[in-house]
């Protein structure tokens, strides 16, 4: 029997990249010629799924990622693991499944939002000096098989930032839940969840959904609204400078219609009280929250640095503008406004869109690969 060790430093089994590790793990379990498991820091025992703890000391974040990169390499060599796949930037893992996409990548796309003392504290950040040089060890290791891309960006980046071989890159798009994600469902509390929100029952919303308000744009989503009276935009999500968005908010004479609904367990609900979705992200490697309201029957506006922006016909179920294109925002929700009549059957369209994108289809993609490259041939 072969072993597949995966590697994934957290594990929170809510979190997106961690639901596809235990959908990966349970699919396998049982199989007589692989024997899987998880390597981690903290290891919590979850039904269906084997792991093992490595979890040395650490101050600072530095010192807590190389440290937990060399217990685990330490660990799958103790256990001569057959193939390890790494969700962590580790030197020597023979699969890296690029779930937090390429850290040159998004720096660049931070820059680019940065003034001078901004650009400098990120160039001087050991942390970010840390990343890069393991993002680069990693990807030139002749122990590398291949990579997993969640999207075709992704994919993109990682040839162009480290000339990796594209025949190397393997996208396999993230999966959900497409039975759960549906419209029908969504809409269950619309009226009564926009009443709690002190939402007019006609009119027109945009919701956004994630943490890090930064990265994913809620400034941008904000100056966009701010040209059409009539539009609402709901924020679900966490931020430590909430504060400032609301006064953000505020100074763009906008906050009375929008609303700031914290991190929400049922985000379903939230899809189907909205009539689009918005993402303006500086840089996302996929985007989950993409396809879900997609499923919802949403049509959706994202920019052009987010990974499921592939999934996105211009004009049919949304649209697309660069993070920071600020006439490109507006011009995009004053079209989302203009299309009103049309939103039903682009939210029809776009479920359509995503509807193959399940979870088992990408499970199934991924043990393939597996299958191939335990069996010592080429992906």
């Amino acid at each position: 029997m072969k072993t597949l060790a995966i590697v994934r430093q957290k594990y929170n089994p809510a979190g997106g990249a961690e639901r596809i590790v235990s959908a990966i793990l349970r699919q396998l379990r049982g199989r007589p010629d692989i024997d899987a498991y998880l390597i981690n820091r903290k290891w919590q025992a979850i039904d269906g799924i084997k792991g093992v703890s490595v979890n040395p000391f650490y101050l600072g974040n530095v010192w807590r990622d190389w440290s937990f990169a060399r217990a685990a390499k330490a660990r799958w060599q103790q256990d001569g693991a057959s193939l390890v796949q790494s969700h962590e930037r580790i030197p020597g893992c023979h699969v890296y499944r690029a779930d937090d996409g390429v850290h040159r990548a998004w720096l660049a796309s931070r820059r680019g939002v940065k003034g001078p003392l901004g650009r400098l504290g990120m160039l001087c950040n050991p942390y970010h000096r840390y990343m890069l040089a393991a993002e680069r060890a990693m990807y030139l290791s002749p122990a590398l098989k291949g990579v997993i891309c969640i999207s075709q960006m992704v994919k993109n980046d990682i040839v162009a930032h480290y000339g990796v071989a594209a025949d190397k890159c393997h996208v396999i798009l993230n999966g959900i839940d497409t039975a759960f994600f549906n419209p029908q469902d969504a809409r269950v509390s619309r009226d009564s969840l926009r009443a709690e929100l002190g939402i007019p029952a006609q009119a027109p919303v945009l919701v956004y959904v994630g943490s890090g308000f930064e990265r994913k744009g809620v400034a941008q989503a904000l100056q966009a609204v701010s040209q059409q009276s009539e539009v609402w935009l709901v924020v679900v999500g966490g931020d430590k400078k909430l504060r400032h968005y609301q006064r953000l908010a505020q100074q763009l004479g906008v906050a009375a219609r929008v609303r700031f609904t914290g991190a929400q367990s049922d985000v379903r609900s939230y899809y189907g009280m909205a009539d689009g979705f918005i993402l303006p992200a500086l840089y996302e490697p996929f985007g989950l929250v993409v396809s879900e309201a997609m499923a919802c029957g949403l049509p959706v506006l994202v920019s052009s640095r987010v990974g499921a922006a592939e999934l996105v016909e211009p004009g049919q179920t949304g649209w697309i503008s660069a993070p920071q294109d600020d006439a490109g925002w507006r011009q995009a929700v004053a079209a989302w406004l203009n299309a009103r009549a049309r939103w039903p059957q682009m939210g029809a369209t776009a479920r359509q869109q995503v509807a193959a994108l399940t979870e088992q289809q990408m499970v199934n993609s991924m043990i393939a690969l597996y299958e191939r490259w335990l069996a010592g041939e080429a992906a």
